[in-house]
C-alpha cells in the first residue's frame, strides 16, 4: 500500500480521527505522530490533509428528537422487551435498569455520538440499540437522570 492508503486506514481505526478530520479540529501532526504509519511525520501530514480534503464536513445534526426515560427494567418476556439482543431481553417492572429512548431520525450514527457522550459522562451502558429510527440505551437506575442529560446533549450538537 502507499503512504497515503496506510495513512487512511489508520484513520479509520480511530473513528474519533476520523470525525475530528472531517469537523477539520486536528492538529495534523499530533494525528501523525498519534498513527501507527511508516514515513516520514510530513509525509505522513500531507496525507492527513488530502485525506481531510475528501471527506465531507461534519454536519451537525438538526433539531434533537425526542428522549424519554423508563425506569425498572430487568430480564424477562422477549416479547414484552423494550430491548432484546441475543439472550437478554429488558422489559419494564422487572429490575432496575433504566432505558433513554430517543425518537425522530435517531439511527447509528445517533447512537454512536450518545455512546461517545455517555463514555466522556461516565455513564456505563449496560446494552444500546439503534433501529427504525429511534435508539435505546439502558444504564443502571441511578444513572438515568445524567445518561438523559447526555443523550439530549449528544444529539443536540
Amino acid at each position: 500500500m502507499t503512504l497515503a492508503a496506510d495513512t487512511r486506514e489508520a484513520v479509520r481505526r480511530h473513528p474519533f480521527l476520523h470525525d475530528a478530520l472531517r469537523a477539520r479540529v486536528v492538529n495534523y501532526t499530533a494525528v501523525a505522530r498519534f498513527l501507527d504509519v511508516e514515513g516520514e511525520t510530513d509525509a505522513v501530514v500531507a496525507a492527513l490533509r488530502r485525506f481531510a480534503d475528501d471527506l465531507p464536513e461534519y454536519e451537525r445534526p438538526g433539531d434533537a428528537p425526542p428522549v424519554s426515560m423508563e425506569s425498572g427494567l430487568g430480564d424477562g418476556d422477549p416479547a414484552d422487551a423494550v430491548l432484546a439482543v441475543g439472550d437478554l431481553a429488558l422489559v419494564p417492572d422487572e429490575g432496575s435498569l433504566t432505558a433513554i429512548t430517543a425518537g425522530g431520525a435517531a439511527d447509528a450514527a445517533a447512537l454512536r455520538q450518545v455512546l461517545g457522550r455517555l463514555e466522556t459522562a461516565e455513564v456505563s451502558v449496560e446494552a444500546a440499540a439503534a433501529g427504525g429510527g429511534s435508539l435505546v440505551v439502558v444504564v443502571g437506575r441511578r444513572d438515568g437522570p445524567d445518561a438523559v442529560r447526555a443523550v439530549e446533549d449528544a444529539l443536540a450538537a
